[in-house]
């Protein structure tokens, strides 16, 4: 059955910087931080979370429905949609603004700045959920706030079970909002950094968190990840060893598509978690985060 992936489209400009962050940045100078860095590679790929989870779903031959805005500069972005096999329909376009755009530094230890335009994104709550009765499960991912907040009201409403990733989005919200999406989704899944301040700022113990919903992943990287499912304590789920470190934009995209596949077809949360894993160690090998492809 169809997975409709909530969340954001955009081209992606991804820099590679030779040293470490942490060698440039002096922690006593924040106050006045004034810093270069010298990029020899550059490239621009397909990205957004939608898009990112969109391309993982086909890889692993699920039905993919990003609902999400394109800008004026998008044309190109839906006819690789639709050659990939990606149901387009609920991909809206606005002629007043560009596709959203992202870009993200890497340094040489996999750390990553990012910078952020939303561009057409900001009108992603004018693309409401659509009245489809196919729909088997959906995803919250980082999109505009107005959306995030509305598309989430919208599932629970429509009675779709939903899957909470705030990602880099989460700093958008306040721990109220963050509550209100906790009650509202079935799974939250974060990486650990996301875990932490969702925790600080609902007041509510990871436990607390999960005890809420039908269970919740936390991403540890190349350590795997913790698993709570149906009320059941935490479970780590080891990680899976890339052949090689590559660059590690849209890791966290791949997770969740093979995420939302488990949860179509009825998957205990642990076995989605490892096939999770395995996904996210295909990805990293590759450059971009539509660039890989599953050869079992």
């Amino acid at each position: 059955m169809p997975i409709l992936v909530c969340g954001s489209l955009a081209f992606d400009t991804i820099m590679t910087f030779e040293g470490r962050f942490a060698e440039q940045i002096l922690p006593s100078q924040l106050h006045i931080l004034n810093v270069s860095f010298l990029v020899p590679g550059l490239r621009r790929e397909y990205g957004g979370c939608a898009g990112n989870i969109a391309y993982g779903l086909r890889q692993l031959g699920a039905q993919a429905v990003p609902l999400a805005m394109l800008g004026n500069d998008g044309g190109e972005y839906l006819e690789r949609l639709r050659t990939l096999g990606v149901d387009t329909r609920h991909v809206l376009s606005d002629a007043d603004s560009y596709t959203a755009q992202a870009m993200i530094m890497t340094d040489r230890d996999n750390n990553q700045i990012t910078a952020f335009h939303p561009g057409a994104m900001s009108m992603a709550h004018e693309n409401p959920v659509p009245p489809r009765s196919d729909i088997a499960v959906a995803i919250i991912s980082p999109d505009g706030r107005d959306a995030m907040l509305s598309h989430a009201r919208q599932l629970h409403d429509a009675g779709v079970p939903f899957v909470f990733d705030p990602g880099q989005g989460l700093p958008m919200f306040n721990g109220e909002e963050l509550r209100q999406f906790i009650e509202l989704a079935s799974w939250v899944t974060l990486n650990d950094y996301e875990a932490q301040m969702l925790s600080e700022r609902t007041g509510l113990t990871l436990d607390e968190i999960a005890a809420s919903v039908r269970g919740m992943i936390v991403t540890l990287g190349a350590e795997g990840c913790d698993v709570w499912d149906g009320g059941a304590a935490k479970v780590r789920v080891a990680g899976v060893a890339a052949t090689s470190v590559v660059d590690p934009t849209g890791c966290g995209d791949a997770f969740r598509a093979a995420l939302l596949h488990g949860l179509e077809q009825g998957w205990p949360l642990q076995r989605c978690a490892e096939l999770g894993n395995r996904m996210g160690a295909v990805k990293i090998a590759s450059r971009g985060g539509q660039n890989y492809t599953l050869t079992n």
